[in-house]
């Protein structure tokens, strides 16, 4: 809650896992879960201390005057000045759930001390001099109302209540022989610090929030653009539900295609959550997510690759020529002698993945066509392949980011079509075989090591990661540290 550059990374972790539980009762079901723990919280709670420690000392007490009429010595002025807060001490402090209502910040034990000036005047004769006060034994209360905004799909908090509480305040008067004048005012003087602090602290908890969390969550995104084709919504679906134990946060979690956003054509499964809440915050990802991705890919027509002789190592015996695959196939050297030839590979279908307990597994299936480059740059067709397989996908983070890396089993050829003489498919079972993983799977698992964002903001890094594959959707638990 602290203003200033420094502080930004606190601030932007005590709003994301303080927000990062919003809602499991939809009739949609989400494509990705986010919970936070109570041990979670408990490092909200801490770093959120150190944030509102700043706010809290940079509260500005007021000078304070007032009379005084002693029996025999008549009356007088006295004044209470320049009182700075020299620290705000916040030892004991707790953040709770309070199911489907949001969050209850607790402080006990808090104190506070300052110092300031004084002086006092009785007819012509003047004093002046220091003095200390210790207030101790504070206590804050304070509601926090999680939401989400209908149209913006974005998170929103209120403080929809605070209230505190002091238990002693004392001031210690110093300077002058005269200060016993003061003294006998102490408890006017304690009794109306005592009130000055008391409105302020709660002003300081409200406006933290209206001020400087609220606007933060209005600015944190809701969308992730991933390349020229996609981007990732991660809008919220559900206002917030809490339990005793976690909080969920709801997301649509699917791609959808920059130039033409349209609604994927089935929706996502459930999912269930183990209970187990020993990491910071989880994440669940459906395979709906994977899906909607390879679906927005597949029919923006980017799944395509064309392979060439110059992508194959010069010390490879295998060539992308006429030469080459008529020693198999004497068909094609016969009517296409001494060409180079390209293999068109792309995706006849968006690639599902599939999850389960035991992992997860894609079941591309791809068409391959064959061509001879003519002397004038054109392209002869030569025959058309569809290839199938399954393949296991293994998923892990960095960097805030999902990566991704491939794994082919045996590829099973078919032939669907031929310009040159019918031929055993098998033939090709061994070029396939080379052209697959030396050629094709580097350049996709390059793309997944890339990644897609996590919804968690720059700051805030992941570690202690755990990944579990489960029904329809894969978990991730971790626990977090700010930079």
């Amino acid at each position: 809650m602290a203003r200033g550059p420094d502080n930004t990374p606190r601030r932007a972790l005590l709003v994301v896992l303080a927000a990062v539980g919003t809602a499991m009762t939809a009739a949609t079901n989400p494509g990705a879960v986010a919970r936070i723990s109570q041990k979670g919280l408990d490092y909200v709670c801490q770093q959120g201390m150190a944030v509102l420690q700043k706010e809290l000392e940079r509260i500005k007490i007021p000078d304070y005057a007032g009379k005084f009429q002693i029996k025999h010595l008549g009356k007088g002025h006295y004044n209470f000045y320049s009182m700075d807060i020299r620290g705000f001490q916040l030892p004991s402090s707790q953040i709770r759930l309070v199911p489907r209502v949001g969050l209850k910040l607790s402080i006990s034990n808090s104190s506070v001390r300052m110092s300031g000036k004084w002086k006092a005047r009785k007819s012509i004769v003047k004093t002046s001099g220091n003095f200390d006060l210790n207030i101790d034994g504070i206590s804050i209360s304070a509601d926090l109302k999680l939401g989400s905004d209908p149209v913006l799909g974005k998170p929103t908090i209120t403080c929809s209540g605070c209230n505190n509480t002091i238990d002693s305040v004392k001031v210690h008067i110093s300077g002058s022989k005269l200060g016993w004048l003061i003294q006998l005012f102490h408890k006017r003087i304690e009794s109306s610090i005592r009130d000055i602090i008391n409105n302020e602290i709660c002003k300081v908890v409200t406006n933290s929030v209206s001020s400087m969390l609220q606007p933060y969550f209005q600015k944190l995104p809701v969308k992730s653009k991933i390349d020229a084709v996609a981007g990732i919504d991660f809008r919220l679906v559900e206002p917030p539900i809490i339990t005793t134990e976690y909080l969920d946060v709801q997301m649509k979690g699917e791609f959808f295609r920059i130039s033409d956003p349209i609604p994927p054509p089935y929706a996502p499964p459930a999912m269930e959550f183990p209970a187990d809440h020993n990491r910071m915050v989880y994440l669940g990802i459906s395979e709906y997510f994977f899906n909607t991705a390879g679906l927005v890919y597949q029919e923006a027509g980017v799944l395509k690759l064309i392979l060439t002789d110059k992508m194959i190592p010069e010390e490879s015996r295998f060539r992308l020529t006429t030469k080459f695959f008529g020693t198999l196939l004497p068909q094609v050297a016969k009517m296409f002698p001494n060409m180079n030839m390209n293999l068109a590979l792309s995706v006849s279908s968006p690639p599902h993945v599939s999850m389960q307990p035991s992992g997860l597994v894609l079941t591309p299936v791809l068409d391959i066509e064959a061509f001879a480059v003519l002397p004038n740059a054109s392209l002869a067709s030569l025959f058309l392949l569809s290839m199938s397989t399954n393949a296991s996908l293994e998923i892990s983070a960095k960097y805030n980011r999902l990566i991704g890396k491939l794994k082919l089993d045996r590829l099973l050829l078919e032939l669907r079509h031929s310009n040159i003489d019918p031929f055993p498919v098998e033939l090709l079972q061994a070029i396939m075989d080379y052209v697959m993983p030396t050629l094709v799977l580097p350049k996709v698992n390059k793309r997944l090591q890339k990644g897609f964002p996590l919804p968690m903001p720059d700051q805030v890094r992941l570690y202690n990661l755990m990944f579990q594959s489960h029904q329809n959707f894969l978990l991730f638990g971790a626990d977090v540290r700010h930079d």
